[in-house]
């Protein structure tokens, strides 16, 4: 098939497959496409060759500006996964991930977005450390989500203290809710000082000698529940008690906050002379950084590209 021939979803067809194509191990367009064909074959099927290059070797700097842009915005993303597998290992996870999910979207902001889901799924690319590179993805993905998702109209603790049982509430977007197996935000906050202060003591930074995973101190695994959230621009963490978390998520699900707060004490060993005092606390906190809001899309008021 020519150029001629093709029309121009078919062209732009086969020039994302082409492009999206992984490199091989020198970072070169690979020979032959995934149906066998002779890639230079291919690309003389779309592109036109110059005074200088072949079409094969136009389409290769295509094909290897998409890997350099989308490996390297997902190691921007994850820095601390990277640092806890090491540069290779998380090359070839990324090479592996992006291969399955391409770029899909206008903004590389998305290309994270079924990571940790995959590296559940993909145990062999983390190693032995599997468990804790996947909190620590969450974590990573955690801070995109909250750092640009927008923000409702917050409701004030006035607002709050009129709800009764049948009430339905939201929670705003931006707060990213964590079930963890490993104190993973303690070291993910640490390996990111890490990287920017080597980051600014070399001034520009090098992969040179990186290869090698991050020694950590001995972590314990116990679970912990953790929240990502967003004030005046800057993304927090905080530690959430097990019940406080289970009654976000039954909120975020849509449950009456009656039925919330049965769910969020489900097993508790909290004795229930202790309950209305814990609840009094995390809903002072909530409307203080202004996690809660009314259930209403048309509430939205703000948000980060705004």
């Amino acid at each position: 098939m020519s150029q001629a021939s093709m029309g121009l979803e078919e062209i732009q067809r086969a020039m994302a497959s082409a492009v999206m194509m992984p490199l091989t191990a020198d970072e070169d367009m690979r020979q032959h496409a995934p149906d066998g064909r002779a890639m230079t074959h291919v690309a003389a099927e779309f592109i036109a060759p110059n005074s200088r290059l072949t079409p094969f070797e136009r389409l290769e700097i295509y094909n290897r500006q998409y890997w350099y842009r989308v490996l390297g915005a997902l190691a921007e993303d994850f820095p601390a996964v990277r640092a806890v597998v090491g540069a290779k290992k998380f090359e070839a996870l990324s090479v592996a991930y992006l291969a399955q999910h391409p770029s899909r979207s206008f903004t590389l902001r998305n290309l994270g977005s079924k990571l940790v889901e995959w590296l559940e799924a993909h145990p062999q690319f983390a190693g032995r450390r599997h468990a804790l590179a996947v909190d620590m993805t969450r974590i990573e993905w955690a801070f995109v989500e909250a750092f640009d998702n927008p923000e409702h109209e917050p409701l004030t603790l006035e607002q709050i203290a009129t709800l009764d049982a049948d009430s339905r509430l939201a929670i705003q977007p931006h707060v990213r809710l964590m079930a963890l197996n490993y104190a993973a935000d303690e070291v993910t906050l640490s390996l990111h000082s890490r990287e920017k202060r080597q980051a600014s003591e070399a001034g520009v930074k090098h992969d040179d000698g990186e290869d090698a995973p991050v020694r950590l101190p001995r972590l314990r695994r116990r679970a912990l529940w953790v929240a990502a959230h967003r004030v005046d621009l800057s993304v927090y963490y905080r530690r959430l008690e097990r019940e406080e978390y289970l009654t976000l998520e039954a909120i975020r699900a849509g449950m009456p906050l009656g039925a919330a707060l049965e769910a969020g004490f489900r097993d508790s060993r909290i004795p229930a002379s202790g309950r209305p005092g814990r609840v009094s606390a995390w809903f002072g906190t909530w409307a203080e950084l202004g996690w809660i809001c009314t259930p209403d899309p048309g509430s939205l008021v703000r948000s980060q590209e705004g």
